[in-house]
């Protein structure tokens, strides 16, 4: 008896392995967006402490930077906390696998079959909007001289 339960954990951790792989790449892509929210930020910073310093008539251009860079911010927040909630319903998938292994009398398979599913909706939400703040970067894009 005692066998069968420590081989049930094992199967669990090894159906375990691959949504703790989907962890770590979900991991290094909250990386990068966060790494971009930075970078917004301190742009931001930098022009607003410009403005004071200017002509009224030379801060239509600052403006329309900083509103640019709010957008950003708020496409890059949301793609962040999509992706955030992907990683959390991944946790929940793996818990849900050992609360099977737990409670051998409940059928987990739907449970782990919405989670999953619903993971991925909020993956590909929050790769578009993470791809939509590209396009809002690049689109604004100003090289060399102005």
């Amino acid at each position: 008896m005692q066998d069968s339960g420590i081989t049930a954990v094992a199967h669990a951790i090894q159906l375990s392995v691959a949504p703790v792989f989907l962890l770590s790449g979900i991991a290094a892509i909250l990386a990068v967006m966060t790494n971009r929210l930075s970078r917004i930020i301190d742009r931001a910073r930098a022009l607003e402490t410009q403005l004071p310093s200017l002509a009224p008539e030379a801060t239509r251009p600052l403006h329309g930077e900083l509103a640019t860079l709010s957008r950003r911010a708020k496409l890059i927040s949301g793609s962040i906390a999509l992706c955030t909630t992907t990683a959390l319903l991944v946790c929940a998938v793996i818990v849900t696998g050992f609360l099977g292994v737990v409670f051998p009398r409940i059928d987990i398979a739907v449970p782990v079959a919405l989670l999953f599913v619903t993971a991925m909706v909020t993956f590909f939400a929050g790769l578009v909007l993470f791809l939509r703040e590209i396009f809002v970067a690049t689109a604004n894009l100003r090289i060399g001289p102005h």
